[in-house]
This record gives structure tokens, C-alpha cells and sequence, in this order.
């Protein structure tokens, strides 16, 4: 399905909306955390409260009531068929960890995907203020001034973002650290993900890398990336069911460089493949 210009602008004029209205309810939680009852899902660094449920359950009823063809991709409601050939794919708070410690670096991330893949996103980072909007044909903003992917830095001169999780082999991620210092390779840490590839789309980050990710932590941000003149990887198999998939994202004159340092294809990077 091919969506004209003025119906990109309309459905992120709603993206917008929603997840402003989003963000807002997710800060009411924020400011409360202290009586959140926190829930455990693979272990203890993969937790959700009814903040992601209520935030995602707003996401999805807005998107629905209008544009009740879609399909949904959400990471606490899963995957709901629709019409189309459109898919909306929620994060309703990235970055769980540091919301609930109390700590800005969390946001809530709206994408939507047709055939061709991850097409608009919006990422809202309520505690920064931050709205990050955009994608394929239509550019990126940060609260409405256009951004783009840096063109003063590089791998070797700028920062790069570094993300993992529990999936992930901690040998394996240990020589990847040794192979960035080896090559002289800042890299950060900050929490969400989705909101570290969206530094990305504005220039703040040269790239970013994480060896196992789900699609609705890095949908949105691969479409601001792209339409921010950056270059992505190709989303995993089954990505659409949930399985985790290596997420890479980099300035372009780079990204061959970051894919081979990486090598997120390898299943030597996956928990279980190990004895």
C-alpha cells in the first residue's frame, strides 16, 4: 500500500497526538513509581508494570478508532491481523529499567510499517521533552526543527551507542568491547534503545548497535534513521512475531565498517547457542 504525501503528514499529525497523550500518561506513573508493582518476564533485567500496559492499551485504542484497518504489533498485546497491509508496531515505554528507577533516559515509540518496511516513526521522551518525528519521503524533526544523521562525525571521531540484554552472550559482548577499544571507538550507554537510535536521526550518535533487539524497540527510530539519510539493517526473521533480531544503525559512510566489527548474523551471539 502506497500512502500519498498529504496521508503521511495526516497519520503522523496523529502519531504526534498519540504519542504526546501516551507520554503524559506514562509520566502520571513516573511521578508515583514508588507504588508501581513491578513484574518479571524472562528474568530480573526484563520487567513491566501496568504503566507499559496502560500506556500500550491507550496506543492501541487511539490508532485504532482511527484507522480501524491496521494491523498491531505491540510489546505487551503482541500481534493483532488487519486489512491494509499496514502495521503498527508499539513500544509503549522503552527503557523500563529507567523509568523505574526514576532516571530520563526512557521513551514511548509509535511506528508504522507497509511491505517495504518501517515507513513512520514517532519517539516521545517525555521527561526530556523531546518529540522525534518522521520517516520515508517526509524527513525527521525534534520538536519540529529538521534533523538529520551527523555529517561532521564518523565512526573514529563521534559516539556510538551500545545496547544489550540478557539474549545476548556475555563472552561474545565482551570481545566486542575489546574490538571497540581496539579501534580507538567511543560508545555510550543511555538506557532506551529506541531513543539512543533516535540520537542517531538527529546527529547525536554515529551509530548504534544491539546483538539481539525486538521490532518494536527499533521500528520507529529505523525509519527517522533512514529519512535522516542514515543506513539500517534488515530486520531479522519473523521479526513480526516477536523474535529478537541483531539491530544495527550508522552513519552510511560507516555502516559496512560497524557491520563487520559487529557480526550480529553470528550464532555465537545467542544465550542459548552456548554450552
Amino acid at each position: 500500500m502506497n500512502l500519498p504525501e498529504d496521508s503521511l503528514a495526516a497519520r503522523l499529525a496523529v502519531m504526534e497526538q498519540v504519542a504526546r497523550a501516551a507520554g503524559d500518561l506514562a509520566l502520571e506513573y513516573f511521578a508515583r513509581l514508588d507504588a508501581l508493582e513491578i513484574e518479571t518476564k524472562r528474568g530480573l533485567t526484563d520487567m513491566v508494570t501496568i504503566a507499559d500496559r496502560e500506556v500500550e492499551q491507550l496506543i492501541r485504542a487511539r490508532l485504532q478508532a482511527k484507522f480501524p484497518g491496521d494491523a498491531f504489533l505491540g510489546e505487551e498485546y503482541g500481534h493483532s491481523e488487519g486489512t491494509t497491509g499496514l502495521t503498527w508496531v508499539i513500544d509503549p515505554i522503552d527503557g523500563t529499567a529507567p523509568f523505574l528507577n526514576g532516571m530520563p533516559g526512557w521513551c514511548v515509540s509509535i511506528g508504522l510499517m507497509d511491505g517495504k518496511g518501517p515507513l513512520l516513526g514517532a519517539i516521545f521522551a517525555p521527561v526530556l521533552g523531546e518529540m522525534y518525528l518522521g520517516g520515508r519521503g517526509v524527513g525527521v524533526t525534534l520538536n519540529g526543527k529538521p534533523v538529520h544523521v551527523t555529517r561532521r562525525f564518523d565512526l573514529s571521531t563521534g559516539l556510538l551507542g551500545i545496547g544489550v540484554n540478557d539474549l545476548a552472550e556475555p563472552q561474545r559482548l565482551g570481545r566486542l568491547y575489546a574490538d571497540l577499544a581496539d579501534q580507538g571507538i567511543a560508545h555510550v550507554r543511555y538506557g532506551s534503545g529506541a531513543l539512543m537510535l533516535a540520537f542517531v536521526a538527529a546527529g547525536r550518535l554515529v551509530g548504534y548497535a544491539e546483538p539481539r533487539m525486538a521490532l518494536w524497540d527499533c521500528c520507529a527510530a529505523y525509519a527517522l534513521i533512514e529519512a535522516g539519510g542514515g543506513r539500517v539493517a534488515p530486520l531479522g526473521p519473523q521479526a513480526l512475531q516477536g523474535k529478537q533480531f541483531g539491530v544495527l544503525a550508522c552513519v552510511s559512510q560507516d555502516f559496512d565498517r560497524l557491520t563487520a566489527l559487529t557480526q550480529f548474523d553470528g550464532a555465537e551471539w545467542d544465550r542459548a547457542a552456548t554450552p
